[in-house]
């Protein structure tokens, strides 16, 4: 009889009674299956882990921020290979659950008078700013202002706090560091792969449902990697390389200077292979911000010439013509290019347009949401092709002064910071963030950047970082006077 699984005795009690609740669910899963097919089946096997996830983040709310860094680069991929969810908004729910985590945390350890500072309120006013945009004279429709609003400025508002309150030892700049330029060079070895082997069956479907008049130019792919667009993409990678680029030439080991310089160049061939030219302005923007943070002279002329000399090769010579990404990148400097004298033209528009307009035409009233939600508006059906031009239009020129000076004042900060800390390979490191940030908002003249994933995350997490440095610097001599 002991061999009757359902035969109980004290020696096999606790073993074999799991069977039965074991059975039984077995029986119900492939009843729901049978009838509500397999992505039912999924959707069960995923709950349990969902479950045991929302668990993690409640005891350890760090946990919930290193998933949303990360989740950040693979968001887009997910939308094109599994159809229906929308997986934009697990970025939102990530966030909210993490805070949620912390205000429920039994620990009560977490320090919000940290929050009190310039970084968090300047945030909290753009915010401000975007709420009101609600009651816009030109009445958008709210749905358009609500999914403009999550990368405008939600993202901005939620993620900036957190860091401030989880990301706060000196590791985890390090940290930090290594999740996204370890998914930036994956990116660029998956980018390699589109070009090479060619993409899948879900990123073909993509491409035939539209994304191919932008994505295939004269035959070729522009590369998208597992972002939501090339430009994203290149941006992104411009904005990694130069990135590492610096921290390759900083007081590191050789060892980590090695791995930096690898992890550069992989990632500037991914920014080649995007074909985005805006991708250049990142690629300036951080390398000049770093020279001019380096404090010195030698270093200051001798990148300046560098710069230059390669700006040259592009501007007056044929060298590399051959290959078509260094031919697309060099019609970035081409004032008659074609397609600059359209943004030029559709901003003269928006400048008439706007003239009555102060207050603009309000939030997600113009790109994506403003074609699938403001269709009846005029404004609408005008490409914004940047999100300084985008800013301008949904907030008006007053908005858009705000936003600038913002911007302005959080670089020019964050140099402040830089320019005083003492510790030199502290120092480097944030002139790594710094000068990927303000290449990414120089990038956003030409481009959408700053408002897309995951350009907009990095940017707000290395500005929190830079705002954290000053605890962890090296302690100033105290000089005791006789």
């Amino acid at each position: 009889m002991e061999s009757n699984p359902f035969y109980i005795s004290n020696r096999n009690k606790i073993k074999d009674i799991w069977l039965i609740p074991a059975l039984f669910f077995a029986v119900a899963f492939g009843w729901l299956i049978a009838r509500r097919g397999m992505s039912t089946g999924i959707l069960l096997i995923v709950v349990p882990f969902l479950i045991g996830f929302v668990s993690l983040i409640f005891l350890k709310p760090r946990t919930g921020l290193l998933v949303f860094i990360v989740y950040c680069f693979i968001q887009s991929t997910l939308g094109k290979h599994i159809e229906g969810p929308q997986f934009g908004l697990g970025q939102d729910g990530l966030l909210v659950l993490t805070w949620l985590g912390i205000f429920f945390h039994r620990s009560g350890r977490f320090r919000f008078r940290h929050l009190n500072n310039d970084l968090v309120w300047l945030a909290v006013v753009w915010f401000g700013i975007t709420v009101l945009q609600i009651g816009n004279p030109e009445r958008p429709s709210f749905l358009g202002w609500f999914y403009e609003m999550r990368s405008a400025t939600l993202y901005w508002v939620l993620s900036i706090p957190l860091a401030f309150l989880l990301l706060n030892k000196k590791t985890d700049i390090d940290l930090f560091l290594s999740i996204i330029i370890f998914l930036s060079a994956v990116g660029a070895l998956y980018g390699a792969k589109q070009l090479f082997i060619g993409v899948d069956e879900a990123e073909n479907r993509w491409l035939e449902a539209g994304a191919k008049k932008t994505h295939v130019l004269f035959g070729k792919l522009r590369v998208f990697s597992y972002y939501s667009e090339a430009g994203q993409f290149g941006a992104s990678q411009a904005q990694l390389a130069i990135m590492c680029i610096i921290l390759a030439v900083g007081p590191h080991g050789n060892k980590k200077k090695i791995l930096y310089g690898i992890a550069g160049l992989l990632i500037f061939y991914g920014m080649l292979i995007s074909g985005t030219r805006g991708a250049m302005a990142a690629l300036v923007g951080g390398g000049f911000t770093f020279l001019v943070l380096s404090k010195q002279v030698k270093i200051l002329v001798l990148g300046g010439l560098i710069g230059i000399g390669f700006l040259g090769v592009l501007k007056f010579t044929s060298i590399g013509s051959g290959n078509d990404q260094i031919q697309r990148l060099r019609t970035s400097l081409d004032p008659e290019d074609p397609s600059l004298k359209v943004r030029l033209m559709n901003q003269k528009i928006l400048k008439d347009y706007l003239a009555t307009k102060p207050f603009g035409t309000g939030v997600g009233t113009i790109g994506q949401w403003g074609t699938t939600y403001n269709q009846d508006k005029y404004i609408s059906q005008i490409p914004p092709d940047s999100l300084y031009v985008k800013v301008w239009a949904m907030y008006g020129v007053v908005g858009f002064i705000i936003w600038f000076g913002t911007m302005l004042y959080i670089t020019g900060k964050s140099a402040g910071i830089i320019w005083k800390t003492r510790d030199p390979v502290l120092r480097n490191k944030l002139m790594s963030l710094c000068g990927g940030a303000t290449g990414i908002i120089l990038c956003s003249y030409g481009n959408e950047v700053l408002n897309a994933m995951p350009s907009s995350m990095i940017v707000y997490i290395s500005w929190t970082l830079i705002w954290l440095s000053p605890r962890w610097d090296t302690p100033q001599t105290q000089t005791t006077i006789i």
